[in-house]
């Protein structure tokens, strides 16, 4: 892989494994050829890409712990050469009362201030300037809009959309400036949406006003993908953005417009990739439990009993008897421990709400580990905490992204010798056929 640049332009920061794959997607189709790292490289060897993606599995964590590991990560993207940075997290905004997007945001804001820092696109010596940026997940091609600081889900607010039952990070309110304004003692402010309909100047002029009123951190409103085309031009001399995938839609074009990038059509060529493929699903999201419906109608799928693995039954081990039977008939499998809202929360009562996502998450780590062994080499993986799960267990530390799948959901390549192919899918994204679309991208017969 070559970069248009001789150093990243971009480096960013993602909460977990599905978000960091869903920006990385955004920065491909805008044409930066894109590297995503499982964690915080080791090595401060120079990785040739234009944009590098840093998936963190941070978003239910302690916040001092995912302040730390935030911190790690940005010192990784800074020795990599990065001119700007973006603080990635989901576009329902996932979070708890204590955090974790306002303390992480604080952290990365206060390392990245003050005499000496690099401007971000123009690379010019900053001068100090009060820290400032934005907070934006909206994602309109995903149905996430942003109106007056609530942030909406299809037609419904947040709080009505299903996520106010999520069993770790329960959304129980829609306007996004208290929700940040809980979780930090800076002060929280509002682009409006009329401000962003008038443009990009209109914008940076109430960027400005909001410094003057002592604001560090902004909700950014956004109704459709024209207004995250303004919000990225105008946040082009920030060091730090913050938001979902959506806001990356205006960033290549900075970098362009400054002739740091160049045209790149093949920004998501992946290598071709041959062996078995498997489904696993870990998400309770309402489109995950469409698609594990969809797929269950034609085609063959194990259940994960969580309750039956706290006691002890060998679960991974008829997963994989499961799997190996249909393997001979060339047949790919979802194993799958999705379930409903009720469901999830009967497990929770007796297992307890941390320990039941812990045991979930390990046993499909263990079962991804012995599909490796059986020869499989395409995984598509529903759930951002399953999906970090399975690439920790199949020791994935380096990731090529490759073209969307659905919106938000890129096919990608692991790098190295035995290369897997992987589709990395948030809970919430993806169509009800979602599955059979990814494996067929995965095995190729999809342009």
């Amino acid at each position: 892989m070559t970069s248009s640049s001789p150093r990243p332009l971009l480096g960013c920061i993602a909460d977990d494994f599905t978000g960091a794959t869903d920006l990385a997607n955004m920065l491909v189709r805008g044409g930066m050829r894109t590297v995503q790292t499982i964690g915080v490289p080791r090595s401060n060897e120079p990785v040739a890409a234009d944009a590098l993606v840093v998936a963190l599995k941070s978003r239910t964590i302690p916040a001092t712990d995912a302040v730390s590991q935030s911190l790690a990560a940005l010192d990784w993207l800074r020795a990599q050469g990065c001119r700007q940075f973006f603080f990635k997290y989901c576009s329902t905004f996932d979070s708890t009362e204590a955090g974790n997007i306002g303390p992480v945001t604080d952290a990365l804001l206060d390392a990245l201030s003050g005499p000496g820092s690099i401007s971000s696109s123009a690379g010019q010596q900053d001068d100090g300037a009060e820290a400032f940026t934005i907070a934006c997940p909206a994602f309109p091609e995903n149905g996430r809009t942003i109106c007056r600081g609530h942030l909406f889900v299809g037609d419904v607010l947040l709080n009505e959309s299903g996520m106010e039952n999520h069993p770790l990070t329960p959304m129980t309110d829609a306007n996004l400036v208290r929700v940040l304004q809980r979780q930090t003692a800076s002060k929280v402010g509002l682009v409006r949406y009329d401000r962003v309909a008038h443009g990009v100047e209109a914008v940076r002029e109430s960027f400005d006003a909001l410094r003057r009123d002592g604001v560090r951190m902004a909700i950014a409103d956004a109704l459709s993908d024209a207004d995250l085309h303004t919000l990225g031009e105008a946040c082009a001399d920030l060091k730090l953005i913050t938001g979902g995938s959506g806001v990356a839609l205006g960033l290549p074009a900075n970098f362009r417009r400054a002739g740091l990038l160049s045209g790149t059509a093949d920004a998501g060529r992946l290598p071709s990739i041959g062996g078995r493929s498997v489904v696993l699903a870990g998400s309770a999201s309402k489109a995950t439990n469409a698609q594990v419906a969809a797929w269950r109608a034609s085609r063959p799928a194990f259940r994960i009993d969580p309750l039956a693995a706290a006691r002890g039954e060998p679960v991974v081990d008829q997963a994989l008897a499961f799997a190996r039977e249909h393997f001979g008939a060339d047949q790919p499998v979802l194993i799958y421990a999705t379930a409903t809202p009720d469901e999830v929360k009967a497990v929770q009562r007796e297992l307890g709400v941390e320990q039941a996502g812990h045991l979930v998450e390990s046993t499909l780590a263990s079962i991804a580990r012995g599909l490796r062994e059986l020869g499989v080499r395409k995984f598509v993986v529903a759930g951002g905490e399953t999906s970090g799960a399975v690439v920790q267990a199949l020791d994935v530390h380096t990731l090529r992204i490759g073209a969307q799948i659905d919106p938000g959901v890129p096919a990608t390549a692991t790098t190295g010798d035995a290369p897997l192919a992987l589709a990395l899918k948030s809970g919430n994204f993806g169509a009800s056929d979602f599955f059979a679309k990814a494996l067929r991208h995965l095995d190729g017969t999809v342009s």
